[in-house]
């Protein structure tokens, strides 16, 4: 375990998924404490998939390999350096056992940043193939709702920067099926509800926000939550789970009808030979 904190945040991280398990600002816990009753984990880094393949495999040059839901790294152990008391980097390197079902070398880290009221999330992934790495990465961190014990999971929403209304990309048996449907806005302001997350997980494409805020009228804390270039985003809680995820995705779920070839995947990355990609997220709590 690495932790981290400033004046006004403390953050522990485990090496096992490069994985957050606390994240606390003045005194309050913002982050899920994996009860194993609802789901049992905090913040698991999606890589390098997104979501669920169809039949749980995909195809790259003529030959077939078997993927989990959200990929291999929430599983792995990342070698962990800490930089000084605000900041660590979590490294992942491709070997012989992500190579049976990933042929792709890669270098993944995951930086850990604190700032103020701030903390900072940057995935930078290293191509070091001589061909172009395909992959999907996204964040899923779990955050408590209610923040005040003494306020209840619907007095929170969800405040949209720029949408009035919202496509929900409907997903069957972990997939995209192809439907949509329409949750209209209030003020741009999600109301949460459990029922929300009945059908899975809210789907998100190209959304006009790039920060949404988890916010309640009855109390004074919340978070602001940013993602810049991330084209999918999840909203997601287990059933009647006191928390709500918010995971933007640079990837996304196969569809139904996906043909299980890894370039045709929707969202689906591509990194030239040599290159560096880089993506960052943040969330400023209050």
């Amino acid at each position: 375990m690495i932790s981290l904190s400033n004046e006004n945040i403390n953050i522990i991280i485990n090496s096992k998924g490069a994985e957050l398990q606390s994240v606390r600002n003045n005194g309050i816990e913002y982050l899920w404490q994996a009860d194993a009753k609802f789901w049992g984990k905090h913040a698991p880094v999606l890589f390098p998939i997104v979501g669920e393949l169809k039949d749980g495999k995909y195809v790259f040059q003529n030959k077939e390999y078997k993927l989990s839901r959200h990929g291999f790294a929430r599983d792995k152990t990342f070698e962990a350096e800490q930089k000084d008391s605000t900041c660590a980097v979590f490294t992942l390197k491709s070997d012989e056992r992500t190579f049976a079902v990933y042929p792709f070398e890669f270098i993944f880290y995951i930086r850990y940043n604190l700032k103020e009221n701030e903390l900072l999330c940057t995935y930078e992934i290293q191509n070091i193939n001589d061909h172009t790495l395909y992959f999907s990465v996204g964040g899923h961190p779990a955050f408590n709702v209610p923040l005040n014990k003494n306020l209840s999971y619907t007095d929170y929403f969800l405040q949209f920067e720029n949408d009035d209304v919202l496509k929900r990309y409907l997903l069957q048996d972990g997939l995209l099926s192809g439907e949509t449907e329409t949750i209209q806005l209030n003020n741009k302001a999600l109301h949460l509800k459990p029922k929300l997350f009945y059908k899975d997980a809210i789907v998100l494409k190209h959304i006009n926000s790039k920060t949404i805020t988890l916010k309640t009228d009855k109390d004074a804390a919340g978070l602001k939550f940013n993602f810049e270039d991330f084209p999918f985003f999840g909203i997601w809680a287990a059933k009647d789970a006191p928390f709500v995820c918010l995971e933007p995705w640079c990837g996304v779920a196969d569809n139904i009808h996906h043909d299980n070839n890894l370039k045709n995947k929707e969202g689906i990355n591509e990194l030239a030979a040599g290159k560096t990609w880089t993506r960052k997220w943040s969330v400023e709590f209050f």
